[in-house]
Protein backbone atom coordinates (compact mmCIF):
# COMPACT_ATOMS: atom_id res chain seq x y z
CA UNK A 1 0.00 0.00 0.00
CA UNK A 2 1.36 3.38 -1.01
CA UNK A 3 1.22 6.57 1.15
CA UNK A 4 2.84 9.65 0.96
CA UNK A 5 6.30 9.44 -0.32
CA UNK A 6 8.81 11.98 1.55
CA UNK A 7 12.51 12.86 1.33
CA UNK A 8 14.39 13.20 4.68
CA UNK A 9 13.24 16.08 6.37
CA UNK A 10 10.88 17.06 3.69
CA UNK A 11 6.67 17.90 4.84
CA UNK A 12 4.49 15.33 4.20
CA UNK A 13 2.34 18.04 2.98
CA UNK A 14 4.86 19.00 -0.03
CA UNK A 15 4.36 15.71 -1.11
CA UNK A 16 0.67 15.65 -1.49
CA UNK A 17 -0.39 16.01 -5.25
CA UNK A 18 -2.91 18.11 -6.68
CA UNK A 19 -2.76 18.56 -10.23
CA UNK A 20 -6.00 17.50 -10.81
CA UNK A 21 -6.94 21.17 -9.23
CA UNK A 22 -6.95 22.65 -12.44
CA UNK A 23 -9.92 20.78 -13.73
CA UNK A 24 -12.05 22.32 -11.17
CA UNK A 25 -11.51 25.50 -12.88
CA UNK A 26 -13.95 24.19 -15.50
CA UNK A 27 -16.29 22.57 -14.09
CA UNK A 28 -20.03 23.47 -13.14
CA UNK A 29 -21.05 24.79 -16.62
CA UNK A 30 -24.72 23.68 -15.95
CA UNK A 31 -24.87 26.22 -13.10
CA UNK A 32 -22.79 29.26 -15.31
CA UNK A 33 -25.27 28.79 -17.93
CA UNK A 34 -28.54 28.79 -15.83
CA UNK A 35 -27.84 32.62 -15.41
CA UNK A 36 -25.77 33.87 -18.12
CA UNK A 37 -28.11 35.82 -19.77
CA UNK A 38 -28.62 38.14 -17.01
CA UNK A 39 -25.51 37.99 -15.85
CA UNK A 40 -23.96 39.35 -18.55
CA UNK A 41 -26.47 41.94 -18.65
CA UNK A 42 -25.52 43.35 -14.99
CA UNK A 43 -22.95 45.78 -15.28
CA UNK A 44 -20.82 43.93 -12.93
CA UNK A 45 -19.65 41.19 -15.74
CA UNK A 46 -16.33 43.68 -16.25
CA UNK A 47 -15.73 42.80 -12.64
CA UNK A 48 -11.89 41.32 -12.21
CA UNK A 49 -12.85 37.99 -10.71
CA UNK A 50 -12.92 33.98 -10.71
CA UNK A 51 -15.58 31.84 -12.31
CA UNK A 52 -16.19 28.46 -12.63
CA UNK A 53 -16.12 26.91 -16.27
CA UNK A 54 -15.48 30.22 -17.98
CA UNK A 55 -15.46 27.91 -20.98
CA UNK A 56 -19.23 27.98 -20.99
CA UNK A 57 -19.01 31.54 -21.66
CA UNK A 58 -16.70 31.57 -24.61
CA UNK A 59 -18.84 29.94 -27.29
CA UNK A 60 -18.45 30.21 -31.02
CA UNK A 61 -21.86 32.25 -31.34
CA UNK A 62 -23.74 34.48 -29.10
CA UNK A 63 -27.51 34.01 -28.03
CA UNK A 64 -29.75 36.19 -30.41
CA UNK A 65 -33.25 36.19 -28.10
CA UNK A 66 -33.80 35.36 -24.80
CA UNK A 67 -35.04 31.83 -24.05
CA UNK A 68 -38.59 31.57 -24.78
CA UNK A 69 -40.85 28.98 -21.95
CA UNK A 70 -42.86 26.54 -23.12
CA UNK A 71 -47.05 27.58 -23.88
CA UNK A 72 -49.16 29.27 -26.15
CA UNK A 73 -50.38 33.30 -26.02
CA UNK A 74 -54.08 34.32 -27.72
CA UNK A 75 -54.23 37.52 -27.79
CA UNK A 76 -58.25 38.24 -26.95
CA UNK A 77 -58.99 41.17 -28.69
CA UNK A 78 -55.93 41.46 -30.98
CA UNK A 79 -56.38 38.18 -32.51
CA UNK A 80 -52.32 37.68 -32.48
CA UNK A 81 -51.19 34.13 -31.24
CA UNK A 82 -47.66 32.54 -30.26
CA UNK A 83 -46.81 28.84 -29.88
CA UNK A 84 -44.12 30.31 -27.08
CA UNK A 85 -43.88 32.60 -24.05
CA UNK A 86 -41.54 35.53 -24.13
CA UNK A 87 -38.48 34.98 -21.27
CA UNK A 88 -38.79 38.35 -20.31
CA UNK A 89 -43.25 37.85 -19.60
CA UNK A 90 -42.20 34.36 -18.26
CA UNK A 91 -39.94 35.69 -15.55
CA UNK A 92 -42.89 39.34 -14.92
CA UNK A 93 -45.64 36.58 -13.91
CA UNK A 94 -44.04 33.14 -13.34
CA UNK A 95 -47.08 30.80 -13.75
CA UNK A 96 -45.68 27.93 -15.00
CA UNK A 97 -45.46 26.68 -11.92
CA UNK A 98 -49.53 26.92 -11.21
CA UNK A 99 -51.00 23.70 -9.90
CA UNK A 100 -52.84 21.45 -13.01
CA UNK A 101 -56.30 22.79 -14.37
CA UNK A 102 -55.95 26.14 -12.91
CA UNK A 103 -56.56 30.00 -13.56
CA UNK A 104 -54.55 32.97 -12.38
CA UNK A 105 -55.79 36.78 -13.44
CA UNK A 106 -53.34 39.59 -13.30
CA UNK A 107 -53.56 43.21 -14.18
CA UNK A 108 -50.00 44.59 -15.80
CA UNK A 109 -49.64 48.28 -16.15
CA UNK A 110 -46.40 49.96 -17.04
CA UNK A 111 -45.87 52.66 -14.40
CA UNK A 112 -42.40 54.29 -16.12
CA UNK A 113 -42.09 54.30 -20.00
CA UNK A 114 -38.55 55.69 -19.45
CA UNK A 115 -37.27 52.83 -17.16
CA UNK A 116 -36.06 49.62 -19.66
CA UNK A 117 -35.71 45.86 -17.44
CA UNK A 118 -32.95 45.26 -16.36
CA UNK A 119 -30.53 42.57 -14.09
CA UNK A 120 -30.96 43.54 -10.38
CA UNK A 121 -28.42 45.46 -8.83
CA UNK A 122 -27.94 43.76 -5.84
CA UNK A 123 -29.17 40.53 -5.78
CA UNK A 124 -27.79 36.89 -5.41
CA UNK A 125 -25.93 36.70 -8.50
CA UNK A 126 -24.49 39.59 -7.31
CA UNK A 127 -23.41 38.32 -4.13
CA UNK A 128 -21.36 35.17 -6.24
CA UNK A 129 -19.94 37.75 -8.60
CA UNK A 130 -18.12 39.50 -5.46
CA UNK A 131 -17.53 36.38 -4.09
CA UNK A 132 -15.14 35.73 -7.29
CA UNK A 133 -13.63 38.97 -6.86
CA UNK A 134 -12.93 38.50 -3.11
CA UNK A 135 -11.60 34.95 -3.54
CA UNK A 136 -9.02 36.48 -6.73
CA UNK A 137 -7.66 38.91 -4.20
CA UNK A 138 -7.22 36.55 -1.68
CA UNK A 139 -5.32 34.10 -3.88
CA UNK A 140 -3.42 37.40 -5.01
CA UNK A 141 -2.29 37.74 -1.98
CA UNK A 142 -1.48 34.40 -0.92
CA UNK A 143 0.81 34.25 -4.31
CA UNK A 144 2.68 37.58 -3.22
CA UNK A 145 3.39 36.15 0.58
CA UNK A 146 4.28 32.58 -0.58
CA UNK A 147 6.99 33.77 -3.33
CA UNK A 148 4.86 32.01 -5.89
CA UNK A 149 5.18 33.43 -9.22
CA UNK A 150 3.30 30.64 -10.87
CA UNK A 151 -0.10 31.04 -8.97
CA UNK A 152 0.14 34.66 -9.34
CA UNK A 153 0.43 34.48 -12.91
CA UNK A 154 -2.60 32.03 -12.92
CA UNK A 155 -4.48 34.16 -10.78
CA UNK A 156 -4.08 37.10 -13.17
CA UNK A 157 -4.93 34.93 -16.07
CA UNK A 158 -7.83 33.92 -14.63
CA UNK A 159 -8.82 36.77 -13.06
CA UNK A 160 -8.79 38.98 -15.90
CA UNK A 161 -10.48 35.96 -18.66
CA UNK A 162 -13.48 37.25 -16.72
CA UNK A 163 -13.17 40.86 -17.54
CA UNK A 164 -12.44 39.68 -21.33
CA UNK A 165 -15.66 37.20 -21.25
CA UNK A 166 -17.34 40.46 -19.97
CA UNK A 167 -16.97 42.38 -22.88
CA UNK A 168 -17.28 39.86 -25.92
CA UNK A 169 -20.95 39.17 -24.31
CA UNK A 170 -22.07 42.99 -22.27
CA UNK A 171 -25.63 43.51 -23.90
CA UNK A 172 -28.53 45.68 -23.54
CA UNK A 173 -32.05 44.55 -23.56
CA UNK A 174 -34.42 46.75 -25.93
CA UNK A 175 -37.97 46.06 -25.51
CA UNK A 176 -40.39 46.56 -28.91
CA UNK A 177 -42.21 50.06 -28.95
CA UNK A 178 -45.29 51.20 -31.40
CA UNK A 179 -43.61 53.24 -34.36
CA UNK A 180 -47.00 55.19 -34.03
CA UNK A 181 -48.25 55.01 -30.69
CA UNK A 182 -51.17 58.02 -31.80
CA UNK A 183 -53.41 55.27 -33.72
CA UNK A 184 -56.09 53.55 -31.90
CA UNK A 185 -55.16 49.95 -31.11
CA UNK A 186 -57.82 47.11 -29.41
CA UNK A 187 -56.92 46.20 -25.90
CA UNK A 188 -53.90 43.80 -25.20
CA UNK A 189 -55.86 41.39 -23.13
CA UNK A 190 -53.97 38.23 -23.31
CA UNK A 191 -54.11 34.27 -21.84
CA UNK A 192 -51.26 32.28 -21.45
CA UNK A 193 -52.29 28.47 -21.83
CA UNK A 194 -49.35 26.38 -20.16
CA UNK A 195 -48.47 22.34 -20.79
CA UNK A 196 -49.67 21.64 -17.85
CA UNK A 197 -53.47 22.82 -18.72
CA UNK A 198 -53.06 26.34 -16.69
CA UNK A 199 -54.33 29.72 -17.76
CA UNK A 200 -53.33 32.97 -17.39
CA UNK A 201 -55.18 35.53 -18.36
CA UNK A 202 -53.29 38.75 -18.11
CA UNK A 203 -55.38 42.52 -18.37
CA UNK A 204 -53.15 45.05 -20.01
CA UNK A 205 -53.18 47.73 -22.92
CA UNK A 206 -51.79 46.47 -26.16
CA UNK A 207 -48.25 48.40 -25.94
CA UNK A 208 -47.27 46.12 -22.77
CA UNK A 209 -48.92 43.05 -24.62
CA UNK A 210 -46.64 43.75 -27.72
CA UNK A 211 -43.21 44.09 -25.01
CA UNK A 212 -44.10 41.16 -23.17
CA UNK A 213 -45.67 38.43 -25.22
CA UNK A 214 -46.08 39.07 -28.74
CA UNK A 215 -43.09 41.12 -30.22
CA UNK A 216 -39.43 39.91 -29.95
CA UNK A 217 -36.71 41.24 -27.47
CA UNK A 218 -34.05 42.93 -28.83
CA UNK A 219 -30.58 41.61 -27.94
CA UNK A 220 -27.86 44.28 -28.82
CA UNK A 221 -24.32 43.05 -27.87
CA UNK A 222 -21.70 45.95 -26.47
CA UNK A 223 -19.22 43.86 -29.42
CA UNK A 224 -21.17 43.83 -32.38
CA UNK A 225 -18.39 42.43 -34.86
CA UNK A 226 -18.72 38.64 -35.44
CA UNK A 227 -14.73 38.21 -35.89
CA UNK A 228 -13.76 40.22 -33.46
CA UNK A 229 -15.98 37.91 -30.93
CA UNK A 230 -14.29 35.16 -32.04
CA UNK A 231 -10.74 36.55 -31.70
CA UNK A 232 -11.57 37.81 -28.48
CA UNK A 233 -12.79 34.06 -27.59
CA UNK A 234 -9.59 32.64 -29.07
CA UNK A 235 -7.46 34.97 -26.31
CA UNK A 236 -9.92 34.06 -23.49
CA UNK A 237 -9.03 30.43 -24.08
CA UNK A 238 -5.57 30.73 -24.63
CA UNK A 239 -5.96 32.30 -21.28
CA UNK A 240 -7.90 29.51 -19.85
CA UNK A 241 -5.55 26.96 -20.76
CA UNK A 242 -2.38 29.12 -19.81
CA UNK A 243 -4.63 29.95 -16.26
CA UNK A 244 -4.47 25.57 -15.68
CA UNK A 245 -1.04 25.48 -16.20
CA UNK A 246 0.56 27.60 -14.41
CA UNK A 247 -2.12 26.73 -11.41
CA UNK A 248 -0.77 22.68 -11.81
CA UNK A 249 2.44 24.38 -10.75
CA UNK A 250 1.71 26.23 -8.17
CA UNK A 251 2.77 25.40 -4.51
CA UNK A 252 0.89 22.69 -2.64
CA UNK A 253 -0.14 25.25 -0.22
CA UNK A 254 -1.83 27.28 -2.86
CA UNK A 255 -3.03 24.61 -4.81
CA UNK A 256 -5.18 23.04 -1.85
CA UNK A 257 -6.17 27.22 -1.61
CA UNK A 258 -7.57 27.60 -5.11
CA UNK A 259 -9.37 23.88 -4.53
CA UNK A 260 -11.02 25.26 -2.05
CA UNK A 261 -11.78 28.43 -3.20
CA UNK A 262 -13.18 26.85 -6.61
CA UNK A 263 -15.64 24.27 -4.44
CA UNK A 264 -16.73 27.27 -2.64
CA UNK A 265 -17.33 29.33 -5.45
CA UNK A 266 -18.93 25.98 -7.77
CA UNK A 267 -21.55 25.78 -4.62
CA UNK A 268 -22.83 29.49 -4.70
CA UNK A 269 -23.28 29.31 -8.73
CA UNK A 270 -25.05 25.74 -8.12
CA UNK A 271 -27.29 27.16 -5.13
CA UNK A 272 -28.25 30.56 -7.39
CA UNK A 273 -28.74 28.78 -10.14
CA UNK A 274 -31.58 26.57 -8.02
CA UNK A 275 -33.09 30.02 -6.91
CA UNK A 276 -36.49 31.25 -9.13
CA UNK A 277 -34.67 33.59 -12.24
CA UNK A 278 -37.37 36.76 -11.03
CA UNK A 279 -34.86 37.39 -8.25
CA UNK A 280 -32.05 38.55 -10.51
CA UNK A 281 -34.20 40.98 -12.46
CA UNK A 282 -35.70 44.13 -12.09
CA UNK A 283 -38.97 44.50 -13.78
CA UNK A 284 -40.23 47.37 -11.36
CA UNK A 285 -41.21 49.59 -14.30
CA UNK A 286 -44.36 47.02 -14.51
CA UNK A 287 -46.73 47.23 -11.97
CA UNK A 288 -48.37 43.83 -11.35
CA UNK A 289 -51.66 43.38 -9.27
CA UNK A 290 -53.35 40.23 -8.58
CA UNK A 291 -56.92 39.23 -8.84
CA UNK A 292 -58.79 36.87 -8.25
CA UNK A 293 -62.11 34.74 -8.97
CA UNK A 294 -65.00 33.70 -6.78
CA UNK A 295 -63.94 30.34 -6.19
CA UNK A 296 -59.95 31.81 -5.42
CA UNK A 297 -57.52 29.38 -3.34
CA UNK A 298 -57.31 32.13 -0.98
CA UNK A 299 -53.53 30.90 0.88
CA UNK A 300 -51.87 30.37 -2.29
CA UNK A 301 -49.86 32.52 -4.69
CA UNK A 302 -51.44 35.00 -7.14
CA UNK A 303 -55.26 33.31 -5.67
CA UNK A 304 -55.31 30.85 -8.26
CA UNK A 305 -59.25 29.41 -9.21
CA UNK A 306 -58.03 25.32 -9.45
CA UNK A 307 -59.87 22.89 -11.58
CA UNK A 308 -60.73 19.19 -11.42
CA UNK A 309 -60.90 18.92 -15.13
CA UNK A 310 -59.20 21.05 -17.95
CA UNK A 311 -62.82 21.81 -18.93
CA UNK A 312 -63.66 23.52 -15.93
CA UNK A 313 -60.35 25.80 -16.14
CA UNK A 314 -61.12 26.41 -19.63
CA UNK A 315 -64.31 27.98 -18.99
CA UNK A 316 -63.17 29.99 -15.75
CA UNK A 317 -61.00 31.54 -18.40
CA UNK A 318 -63.39 32.32 -21.02
CA UNK A 319 -65.67 33.80 -18.01
CA UNK A 320 -63.03 36.20 -17.50
CA UNK A 321 -62.34 37.20 -20.97
CA UNK A 322 -66.12 36.62 -21.98
CA UNK A 323 -64.64 36.15 -25.49
CA UNK A 324 -63.97 32.57 -27.56
CA UNK A 325 -62.41 33.63 -30.71
CA UNK A 326 -58.35 32.75 -28.72
CA UNK A 327 -59.09 29.43 -28.00
CA UNK A 328 -59.23 27.69 -31.44
CA UNK A 329 -56.30 30.26 -31.87
CA UNK A 330 -54.42 28.83 -28.77
CA UNK A 331 -55.40 25.12 -30.20
CA UNK A 332 -57.08 24.62 -26.45
CA UNK A 333 -59.49 23.31 -27.95
CA UNK A 334 -60.27 20.37 -30.72
CA UNK A 335 -62.64 22.61 -33.45
CA UNK A 336 -65.34 20.59 -34.03
CA UNK A 337 -68.83 20.92 -33.94
CA UNK A 338 -69.52 19.72 -30.80
CA UNK A 339 -66.61 21.99 -29.30
CA UNK A 340 -67.95 24.88 -31.08
CA UNK A 341 -71.32 24.34 -29.56
CA UNK A 342 -69.81 24.41 -26.05
CA UNK A 343 -67.83 27.68 -27.19
CA UNK A 344 -71.72 29.60 -27.80
CA UNK A 345 -73.10 28.18 -24.54
CA UNK A 346 -69.66 29.01 -22.62
CA UNK A 347 -69.56 32.54 -24.10
CA UNK A 348 -73.57 33.38 -23.90
CA UNK A 349 -73.24 32.39 -19.96
CA UNK A 350 -69.94 34.28 -19.90
CA UNK A 351 -72.07 37.66 -20.26
CA UNK A 352 -73.65 37.27 -16.73
CA UNK A 353 -70.06 36.90 -15.20
CA UNK A 354 -69.28 40.32 -13.51
CA UNK A 355 -67.21 42.28 -10.10
CA UNK A 356 -68.13 39.98 -7.27
CA UNK A 357 -70.22 42.04 -4.13
CA UNK A 358 -68.31 39.98 -2.04
CA UNK A 359 -64.10 40.23 -2.71
CA UNK A 360 -62.68 36.58 -2.18
CA UNK A 361 -59.45 38.62 -0.68
CA UNK A 362 -60.25 41.67 0.75
CA UNK A 363 -59.23 45.00 -1.76
CA UNK A 364 -58.50 42.10 -3.95
CA UNK A 365 -60.56 42.96 -7.56
CA UNK A 366 -62.71 39.51 -7.86
CA UNK A 367 -64.74 38.11 -10.92
CA UNK A 368 -67.95 36.25 -9.74
CA UNK A 369 -68.29 32.97 -11.40
CA UNK A 370 -71.75 31.79 -12.07
CA UNK A 371 -72.93 28.54 -10.45
CA UNK A 372 -75.87 27.55 -12.20
CA UNK A 373 -74.05 26.38 -15.51
CA UNK A 374 -72.21 23.06 -15.17
CA UNK A 375 -68.58 23.22 -18.25
CA UNK A 376 -68.20 19.58 -17.65
CA UNK A 377 -71.57 18.57 -17.36
CA UNK A 378 -72.79 20.44 -21.06
CA UNK A 379 -69.89 19.25 -22.78
CA UNK A 380 -70.61 15.78 -22.08
CA UNK A 381 -73.88 16.49 -23.14
CA UNK A 382 -73.18 18.11 -26.54
CA UNK A 383 -70.95 15.14 -26.86
CA UNK A 384 -72.95 13.11 -26.42
CA UNK A 385 -75.46 13.77 -28.85
CA UNK A 386 -72.72 14.38 -31.64
CA UNK A 387 -71.70 10.97 -31.03
CA UNK A 388 -75.35 9.65 -31.35
CA UNK A 389 -75.48 11.56 -34.51
CA UNK A 390 -72.40 11.09 -36.24
CA UNK A 391 -69.72 8.47 -34.39
CA UNK A 392 -66.73 9.35 -36.79
CA UNK A 393 -66.89 13.39 -35.33
CA UNK A 394 -66.07 12.90 -31.74
CA UNK A 395 -62.77 12.66 -31.96
CA UNK A 396 -62.48 12.89 -28.27
CA UNK A 397 -63.79 10.67 -25.66
CA UNK A 398 -65.77 12.04 -22.25
CA UNK A 399 -62.82 10.56 -20.62
CA UNK A 400 -59.89 12.13 -22.15
CA UNK A 401 -61.51 16.22 -22.05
Amino acid sequence: MRWLQTEPGQPAIEALQLDIVGFLAILGEGSVLANAQVSTLSRWIFLPRLIPAPQALMRPTRPTKLEPASGNVAGVYSGNSRDSINHIANIVCDANNLPEHSVRVVSINRINKEKNLKARTLAPLTFVLFLGFFLSCLLLGLSIWLDDGMSLVSTCLLSSLSTLIGIGNKWTLQLPKRGDPSGKVPRGDVVVRYPKGNFLVVRCDEQVARELYFAPENITYLLQHGPAYRLLSLVGTVMLMGGVICLANAQIQLQIAWAGSYMLLGSAYWIVAALPGKLHWDYSCYEVVHEALSDSTVGKKGYPSESKTFTKALWHAIAVTKKTDWVLRSNACPNTEAWLEWLQEAKAVSEDVREADKEAVPGVQTWEIPKGWDPQENLNRILAFYAKKDPKSMNKSVEEV
